[in-house]
């Protein structure tokens, strides 16, 4: 007998026939404490989560899927979905819960005539890049390029060519999606649109994705891109002009700030590693060689300690950030949406920065809108539309004695910079303790994805992530 979590928090006994039945319906199979695979499927890229579930499906397609919903579904176990394992929050792994693996559904396939691909969800973004890249196309994705595919489209998912093409929701055609039912269902502009409108954004409250299909774009295969290093100390200067100029820029160009002390990156002076810097991520997709007026703006910003922008190959950027990403570490992040960087709101930023907690961590400002600002706020679940500037403090660290410090000295600047705040966040940088900002992370478009989870999951079986409540209507309850 194992004992499994329920959704009304007790738990149950399944026998090892139950178990057994289970497994054999499965092309994948069922493991458990002390089996190899076991602790393979329960480590997540975040450290701070360690987390064991009673049992773990690890599913091999859909029908695994419909399988292990219905056998959580039928037996009201506590379900925890897995698929990259990279979400901040750690929602992928659950004390004693019954977890459904989908890192082995890593399949992706390009059709370059019709300049599409369909995505498995256990697939990372290197996995896509992969593909896409040996046609010269790609899909608007992230910046490290061992974040899954699933929880960065679910929950809108941004990075490098946003401004030009779109979010990765923005891209994506269809998805195939085993609702709480069972069902496996198609979600397009066609088929089941509120669902589709949903999982735009809504997270994984409304099944579990087994497919995705995105629309591709000409990209690459090298592009301009790089880095320039300056001294924090001219950050107050630097920041204002940078916000000036990425409020103008031209679609083709996107450019991040970090602000964290220097690595050892072969290109710095020695004397500079270990140093606060601030440092302008940029990447251009577009014709002109030198990226054009805006990228010579900020070329020419202050006395620079490196800059090392050039021709790069787009899927090789795209693993740019990896290094300082890698799993294993401990993880918090805290992030708040602006919609400008004023003078007042900079200098709580560099105050912090020169007080970082660990040489790990860091603070990044990304720039966003273009493309992704032209789509009106409920065309999706994610509602903030506007070009705005989103600020995640990454705070990581190795040793569990910088717990207090590393978290306090997040949550500080989170409450710091809060008041020139717009209210709104990315829910993909939302730690788990942030559940009174759901509300917040989707605004007016909350209550119609009250109503699309109390159609599909009126029990509220997809409850591990930032959950949204099912309100059930008289329509859904037919």
């Amino acid at each position: 007998m194992t004992g499994v979590k329920t959704l009304d928090g007790k738990v149950t006994r399944i026998d090892a026939d139950a178990i057994e039945a289970l497994s054999a319906s499965l092309r994948g199979n069922v493991f458990s404490d002390g089996d190899s695979e076991f602790d393979d499927a329960r480590t997540i890229w975040n450290a701070m989560v360690d987390r064991k579930p009673a049992l773990v499906v690890r599913a091999l397609g859909a029908s695994d899927v419909r399988q292990a919903v219905n056998f959580a579904r039928e037996n009201g176990l506590l379900l925890a979905i897995r698929s990259g394992g990279h979400q901040i929050a750690g929602h992928a792994v659950a004390e004693g819960a019954l977890l459904l693996d989908l890192s082995q559904m890593r399949s992706v396939h390009v059709d370059p005539n019709a300049r599409t691909t369909r995505v498995e969800p256990g697939a990372s973004l290197g996995d896509v890049d992969t593909e896409t890249q040996s046609h010269g196309l790609a899909v608007p994705m992230g910046i490290n390029s061992t974040t899954g595919i699933a929880g960065l489209t679910l929950g809108g998912g941004f990075g490098w060519i946003t401004r030009k093409h779109g979010m990765t929701i923005d891209n994506l055609l269809s998805a195939d999606i085993v609702t709480a039912d069972g069902a496996l269902v198609r979600a397009s502009a066609d088929e089941n649109p509120d669902l589709f409108w949903a999982i735009r954004g809504g997270g994984g409250n409304f099944g579990v994705v087994t497919s995705f299909e995105f629309q591709l774009h000409d990209v690459g295969p090298e592009i301009l891109a790089g880095l320039i290093v300056h001294p924090l100390a001219d950050a107050p200067e630097l920041l204002g002009a940078f916000a000036k100029i990425a409020e103008t820029a031209p679609d083709d160009l996107t450019t991040w700030v970090v602000m964290r002390k220097a690595p050892p990156l072969p290109f710095l002076p020695e004397a500079w590693h270990g140093e606060p810097v601030l440092v302008f991520a940029v990447c251009y997709i577009g014709e002109e060689k030198d990226g054009g007026e805006a990228l010579r703006q900020l070329r020419s910003l202050g006395t620079p300690v490196a800059d090392v922008i050039g021709p790069t190959p787009f899927a090789g950027w795209q693993t740019a950030f990896d290094p300082l990403l890698t799993p294993g570490m401990r993880n918090y992040w805290k992030s708040h949406d602006f919609d400008g960087l004023p003078d007042d709101a900079v200098s709580v930023l560099l105050n912090a920065v020169e007080s970082l907690p660990d040489p790990n961590c860091e603070v990044f400002i990304a720039h966003v809108g273009g493309a992704m600002a032209r789509v009106a706020n409920d065309a999706t679940a994610y509602p903030q539309r506007a070009s705005h500037f989103i600020m995640n403090v990454h705070t990581r660290w190795q040793d569990p004695a910088g717990d207090d410090a590393c978290i306090g000295w997040a949550r500080k600047l989170f409450d710091d910079t809060a008041r020139y705040a717009t209210g709104s966040v990315y829910v993909n940088f939302m730690p788990d303790d942030e559940i009174e900002r759901v509300d917040g992370a989707y605004g007016a478009n909350m209550r119609r994805l009250a109503r699309v989870k109390g159609r599909y999951d009126p029990l509220n079986l997809f409850r591990l992530n930032h959950n949204i409540q099912p309100e059930i209507t008289p329509q859904a309850a037919e």
